[in-house]
């Protein structure tokens, strides 16, 4: 381990993580370092555990706040997860008008958490197993704030964070991000076998090579990503992610990267502690899965609570983008089924084999057949959720996902109803075949609502019906959808010109949520 004044460190660093909105208590900077000596602390690998549980903590923020506005509030609405419960919540984001302080959170809060923690891992330890994971953890968050704002600061920005450097292209990002695993699976293939402290990995309890499939998951993940952009990268990206001689990547549920050893799962408290729930199930999903007769629902939402003689309760979901419900009527619609202990899940292996299905299908090796990997994930998910049935649902030739019927009768959709069935189909053509991968991909993903927004931007798949109510034109045009985020209005201020210069790498070159990033080139969806 580094020498280095760790008093001066402890205090410097909590001094930089204070000035952001989310961090209060939980980062343990404000640990009284009077209590323990450096020596003590340098014996026990107090400093790494911090570092590195510090950094879990902000992928998918365990922070409960942080996490109100980066799932329930950015990703569940836009995916069609999750809508919002409250109705004191008159500017939001499914509406297109959110205020600063709610659009801030994802850049603001995520980017200098995440590099405080890995500048204190990077100060007391030259380990390469740590400094490796450290960097797999970076990406994970990271990705996300990419695929929120598009152009970030990243191979330019300082150790301690901050935000003022200039920012990288998304494809430079990216291209870094995949360096960046590349180089932390070369350095940890020869640990492979090993372990290191369970106590400073809530994820995997140390297991190397389980960060090693994660790695190569993630990687894939960006490579897909790429697919419209730059076709030729993608593949040879997802080809050697999947290698087994890269270590592999994530096929069974034991490998699924999860924050575990939880006590206040903060998306227990949004749908039921925070003014009754802030939040409920999205309509879309709903749809799709009682469309399907899908098993899994009663292992991830409630039926109804309506107390109208003229409703039968069953599993009905707040259509996303309404003007704001009585909270009284809007906690009567299906909530998410989950206890104050449950993992934060980051990545399943149902995930990573319906992204090697898509693979397949466009022809790439993926070590399996569209038909063998797209059965494999949606049983894997089914194994997740703990449901049986799984051959029949994957038989199912004829069933489609339901049109919605509001139970309070306002926002019911009458528009085109999607038309794709569960059962793999060998002689569909592709883009048929690619619909029913992405959409069974986007089941089995919840509550993950940022990745499923950004597979919808990527694929336009599932087919997610438009905001019911939109408030603000000038940001996305009637009946589209939300691209992005625009930047932080503080950005402007405290780093203007290079905020500006960004501006030039989205379409059109307008800092607008209709605004479309790098990867978001789909001919079929624009």
């Amino acid at each position: 381990m580094k020498k280095t004044n760790i008093k001066a460190f402890i205090l410097g660093a909590f001094a930089a993580v204070t000035l952001t909105a989310c961090t209060d208590g939980y980062l343990g900077f404000n640990t009284n370092p009077y209590e323990v000596t450096g020596e003590e602390m340098k014996r026990d690998g107090y400093l790494v555990r911090s570092a590195l549980t510090g950094m879990q903590g902000w992928v998918i923020p365990t922070d409960v706040n942080c996490n109100q506005f980066t799932e329930s509030l950015v990703g569940g609405p836009f995916s069609g997860y999750l809508a919002e419960s409250n109705q004191g919540f008159g500017n939001r984001f499914s509406n297109f008008n959110q205020s600063n302080s709610w659009n801030r959170v994802f850049y603001k809060d995520i980017i200098p958490n995440i590099y405080s923690n890995l500048t204190q891992l990077k100060a007391v330890t030259d380990d390469e197993v740590f400094l490796s994971v450290g960097n797999i953890i970076k990406v994970a968050a990271i990705m996300r704030v990419t695929d929120t704002y598009g152009p970030i600061p990243y191979t330019k920005l300082g150790a301690d964070g901050s935000l003022t450097a200039p920012l990288d292209a998304q494809q430079t990002v990216y291209k870094a991000m995949v360096q960046e695993l590349d180089d932390a699976v070369k350095a940890l293939l020869p640990h492979i076998t090993e372990s290191f402290t369970a106590t400073a990995d809530k994820v995997y309890e140390g297991n190397v090579a389980k960060w090693i499939k994660l790695a190569n998951s993630y990687k894939l993940r960006l490579g897909m990503r790429a697919v419209y952009a730059d076709p030729t990268w993608a593949q040879q990206v997802c080809e050697t992610a999947v290698a087994p001689a890269n270590g592999g990547v994530l096929e069974s549920n034991a490998d699924n990267a999860a924050i575990g050893g939880i006590t206040n799962n903060p998306f227990r408290v949004v749908m039921y502690e925070y003014n009754g729930g802030d939040a409920r199930i999205g309509a879309d999903i709903i749809c799709f899965m009682n469309g399907y007769n899908d098993p899994r629902r009663a292992a991830m939402f409630s039926k109804s609570t309506f107390t109208d003689a003229s409703i039968t309760n069953n599993y009905y979901g707040i259509r996303i983008g309404t003007d704001p419900i009585p909270s009284d009527k809007a906690h009567c619609y299906s909530n998410m089924v989950i206890t104050s202990t449950s993992p934060i899940m980051w990545m399943t292996s149902a995930e990573v084999q319906l992204l090697m299905a898509e693979g397949a299908l466009r022809g790439w090796n993926m070590g399996g057949t569209a038909a063998d990997l797209y059965a494999k994930g949606v049983t894997l998910s089914f194994e997740q959720w703990g449901v049986s049935g799984a051959d029949a649902y994957l038989a199912d030739d004829t069933s489609l996902p339901q049109l919605y019927v509001d139970p309070l009768g306002t926002y019911s959709y009458n528009g085109v109803q999607p038309t794709i069935t569960v059962a793999f189909d060998q002689s569909a053509d592709f883009e048929t075949n690619l619909e029913r991968i992405v959409t069974q991909k986007y089941i089995a993903m919840f509550p993950n609502g940022n990745e499923a927004w950004a597979e919808f931007r990527r694929t336009g798949y599932p087919r997610l019906m438009p905001v019911a109510v939109n408030k603000n034109v000038n940001q996305v045009p009637q009946g589209e959808f939300a691209r992005r985020l625009w930047y932080p209005q503080e950005e402007y201020k405290d780093n203007g010109q290079n905020v500006a210069a960004a501006i030039a790498d989205l379409t059109p070159q307008a800092d607008l949520m209709s605004s479309r990033m790098w990867w978001d080139c789909n001919p079929r969806t624009k």
